[in-house]
């Protein structure tokens, strides 16, 4: 028994670990890493062990706190008047029924009132005398929240003024983006070049919480209030009576809400609201189920996180059935063939959805996925759309098996599934889709970073024949005329622009030349390490797979790919060819001085007072110290700023210093 409990306390450990991790990446960051249905049987599995033993509930278990806290993101932070809970979550019929039934035991014929969960950014609205004072969003629920209210009042959905002036009057409602007004957002963004938001919940929750209100003005959110939370002046019996008295105001509620007094008119008020989920504007997580009666709900009362007199019922994750069309084959840097099935476009998670990547011919066997077939997809982390299973049912007559095939679909070389694992490569190394993607990552921003060379031009240029190699781009300004007159850059202008950031490329640091080579595992971290050691492109080319494993984290997978890939005569000619045009090979000689944070690794995350996080890398690798994207045991500081999230957490569980900006520049000074 002593075992089992011991067992039992280390996978609660481990559920609230992972489940405080994902409150902060959902709640604080905006930016959930799995799907709704995922974290709710995470929550789901904590429970049942918190009930089944529940001498082993702490007090800072996720099941006792609301999930996020206040952020100094949009503005200064406000304590609330009325606590904003979060709702209990129920994934059955017979929890809705054990819901309603404890209810009526506890009460006189309650009322239910049964409405759409938006998924969306909680807020609350606090009116004095009519007028608009104040809005607030849930931060940690309990004690606090961020102040939004010059966001807010640029929402058409929030009135700001009201007909009849009561003294004091708070409601909350949820923050939500339309998916035609998120589709606009994401084209917008496409045309800046900028990355497009994951869904309308991540869009609108970032939005409202935007320093610039002219940006949250553009992007049109909208607002259902669901709650009446304090008002005085005036005295209201029922939630429904208060819902009314809002409608007067002019002030827009969740719509289609349905009073019931049974279990079953519940559940048939909850299977109505699923059944309209497609048809809606907006995206729903589910339905909630709340008593009617204020009175009651004062009776009843709240535990730490919950009210005791609502219930959130939630859907099995959005699943839709389309049919695939074609299964297309593209082949990456490395000559890795990936299939792709392209279906009738469908919408889910509030975006339109038409491909989804197949993975290799492993996975197209296992799931039988043939041209035609009808699948049903969803999305992975309400994100990432994947084929669940193909509707065999539906197959139409005379389908055939999917094969990759043993030839490259680009340039028709010979292609062969390598050893041990399930991919198919193409063995031509001058093969188009390989170079055009090798050349991507060249001039990409994290190894040459040459601005204005998009893939357009690089596209443009191959079928030219002007590239052929990476070397090559550095012969192009040869070809300024005949760029020009062709128009493969653009005019002129353009042309003598993209050739001067070309040149400017050259005195690049060499660790950047090292990450364009594209080397199988060697990103910017590693060939910061391999230029720290070598000091030269040319001594790096020589060295052994001894000398290269002496490097910090280096491994045997890492050493044979740089031999290999040194060893190969024509990436000597390459880079021969690279040194000639003066590209750069040589790391500049270290400062006296410099290595003053030598051995120390650092991680920095959140928004720092002076130093951008480019900047903030920038300096402490300048002093010899290494920066690396996410904390860990070999993790010596992490450098913290406003809104610092998940690897503050971390951090903290992991026993790694935390400094601040000014920290970070102390350690230097007193080195």
């Amino acid at each position: 028994m002593e075992q089992d409990i011991k067992e039992v306390k280390r996978e609660l450990t481990k559920l609230r670990k992972e489940i405080r991790h994902h409150n902060d990446r959902y709640y604080n960051e905006d930016n959930p890493e799995i799907s709704d249905y995922e974290y709710d049987q995470l929550m789901l599995r904590l429970k049942t062990l918190e009930k089944q033993y529940p001498e082993l509930i702490t007090k800072n278990s996720p099941t006792q706190m609301v999930g996020g806290r206040a952020m100094r993101t949009a503005g200064v932070l406000v304590k609330h008047d009325v606590p904003m809970l979060s709702l209990a979550d129920v994934f059955s019929k017979e929890e809705i029924y054990a819901f309603v039934e404890e209810l009526q035991q506890a009460l006189k014929d309650p009322e239910f009132v049964v409405e759409e969960k938006i998924d969306g950014l909680s807020m609350a609205l606090r009116y004095r005398d009519g007028k608009l004072e104040r809005a607030i969003t849930r931060g940690d629920g309990i004690v606090q929240g961020e102040d939004v209210t010059a966001n807010a009042r640029v929402i058409d959905d929030v009135r700001q003024e009201l007909p009849d002036p009561l003294p004091y009057f708070e409601i909350r409602g949820e923050v939500y983006m339309e998916k035609a007004a998120f589709d606009r957002v994401n084209e917008r963004q496409e045309l800046l070049g900028l990355k497009p938001f994951a869904n309308p919940r991540n869009c609108a929750a970032g939005t409202l919480r935007q320093l610039d209100s002219r940006i949250t003005k553009e992007r049109h959110l909208s607002m259902f209030v669901f709650n009446l939370q304090t008002a005085e002046g005036r005295t209201f019996s029922t939630h429904t009576e208060a819902y009314d008295y809002m409608h007067a105001q002019g002030i827009k509620t969740i719509h289609g809400y349905r009073v019931c007094h049974t279990a079953d008119e519940v559940w048939q008020a909850i299977e109505a609201i699923g059944e309209s989920r497609g048809d809606l504007a907006y995206d729903i997580d589910g339905a909630v189920v709340k008593l009617n009666n204020l009175v009651d709900r004062e009776k009843l009362g709240a535990t730490s996180k919950v009210p005791r007199w609502a219930i959130a019922y939630k859907y099995p994750p959005e699943e839709k059935e389309t049919v695939i069309r074609k299964i297309e084959l593209s082949v990456g840097r490395t000559g890795r063939i990936t299939p792709t099935a392209v279906f009738d476009p469908i919408r889910l998670c509030g975006t339109s959805v038409e491909r989804a990547t197949l993975h290799n011919q492993d996975f197209i066997d296992s799931l039988d996925v043939r041209i035609g077939d009808t699948v049903r997809v969803y999305k992975s982390g309400e994100i990432i759309p994947k084929i669940k299973e193909v509707v065999k049912s539906k197959r139409p007559a005379g389908t055939e098996p999917f094969r990759i095939g043993d030839t490259c679909p680009v340039c028709g070389a010979p292609a062969v599934r390598m050893e041990d694992t399930a991919d198919i490569r193409c063995q031509n190394p001058n093969c188009p889709a390989q170079l055009e993607n090798h050349l991507l990552n060249f001039v990409g921003r994290t190894a040459m970073d040459i601005k204005g060379f998009g893939e357009a031009a690089i596209h443009g240029l191959i079928e030219e024949g002007y590239l052929k190699n990476i070397a090559d781009i550095y012969h192009l300004r040869e070809h300024r005329d005949a760029l020009i007159e062709s128009g493969l850059i653009g005019k002129e202008k353009n042309t003598d622009k993209l050739l001067a950031a070309i040149e400017a490329s050259k005195q690049n640091d060499p660790a950047r030349l090292v990450t364009g080579f594209g080397i199988p595992g060697i990103g910017r971290a590693a060939a910061r390490e391999l230029m720290r050691a070598f000091h030269s492109v040319p001594a790096l080319m020589k060295a052994t797979e001894e000398q290269i494993l002496a490097v910090r984290d280096m491994g045997d997978i890492s050493a044979k790919a740089i031999t290999r890939f040194f060893a190969d005569e024509e990436n000597q000619r390459e880079i021969e060819d690279l040194a000639a045009q003066g590209v750069k090979m040589e790391a500049e000689e270290q400062a006296a001085g410099d290595n003053k944070l030598a051995g120390k690794t650092f991680v920095i995350t959140g928004t720092l007072p002076n130093l951008g996080r480019k900047e903030c890398a920038a300096l402490i690798e300048s002093h010899g110290g290494r920066v690396t994207g996410s904390v860990s045991k070999k993790t010596d500081y992490l450098v913290a700023g406003e809104a610092a999230g998940s690897k503050l957490q971390k951090a903290q569980e992991l026993g790694v210093e935390v400094i601040d900006e000014a920290g970070m520049k102390n350690l230097i000074e007193a080195s």
